[in-house]
């Protein structure tokens, strides 16, 4: 199982964020996970790769748990969080070098060339970060988290600011990835998820009341159903 979610939750203070929230994703599925703001979706990524704890329940990332094993369960994870922390004054191929090394990547330097060819990155590779569209410093993001071929991928808006023919090209690359392993996929465009997912979870309020194949629904009809379980 790529990631395994049982009875978790979690509170700010008095605010509950996450109630008893129960989730399987197995090897070679693309979830689409949905939910209005505030639904706790990005607080629940941020359990599955261990940058915050739950306060109940276990979190395994393909069998380990990622709170009694964090290291051991983040060299399996990729992950690309909605706002995108990333080193300005760095070169694009410098910051994939360092990230590489972070993760003691093997053949470090041809699996550079290969992720910034599966990301669009040829023609930018050369300039700094803070050089770069909004658009392709996404596209960093997204090689510095496939840039060690992890077991599971979790994306919290990864088209957020790229334009029509760079959302094609993602989508594809998260397609193609997705096909051997385990990606949660965080979008607020219905549309994304009916094209690349296989099935989608939607949250609201920190509880899941939708977990369906996208396939058992009709096309264009997953905005109507989201905003009937959302509001």
């Amino acid at each position: 199982m790529g990631i395994e979610l049982a009875d978790i939750s979690k509170s700010y203070g008095s605010q509950k964020v996450i109630s008893n929230l129960s989730l399987k994703i197995g090897k070679g599925e693309i979830v689409g996970f949905l939910g209005p703001n505030g639904a706790g979706k990005s607080t629940t990524m941020k359990m599955i790769t261990g940058y915050t704890a739950p306060d109940s329940g276990s979190v395994k990332v393909c069998g380990i748990d990622v709170v009694r094993q964090p290291l051991e369960a983040k060299q399996r994870i990729g992950y690309l969080p909605e706002h995108n922390p990333l080193y300005l004054d760095m070169y694009v191929r410098e910051y994939l070098d360092f990230t590489a090394d972070v993760y003691d990547v093997p053949c470090k330097r041809d699996r550079i060339d290969e992720v910034i060819c599966l990301t669009g990155l040829k023609n930018e590779y050369g300039k700094t970060i803070g050089a770069l569209s909004k658009g392709y410093r996404q596209r960093v993001g997204l090689a510095a988290a496939i840039i060690h071929n992890p077991q599971v991928l979790i994306l919290d808006e990864p088209t957020t600011g790229l334009d029509p023919n760079q959302i094609v090209e993602i989508r594809e690359l998260i397609k193609d990835f997705g096909q051997e392993r385990t990606v949660l996929f965080s979008t607020h465009i219905m549309q994304e998820v009916e094209a690349v997912c296989s099935r989608f979870v939607i949250l609201r309020q920190g509880v899941v009341v939708a977990d369906k194949a996208v396939a058992d629904i009709e096309r264009g009809s997953l905005e109507t159903l989201f905003r009937k379980l959302t509001q």
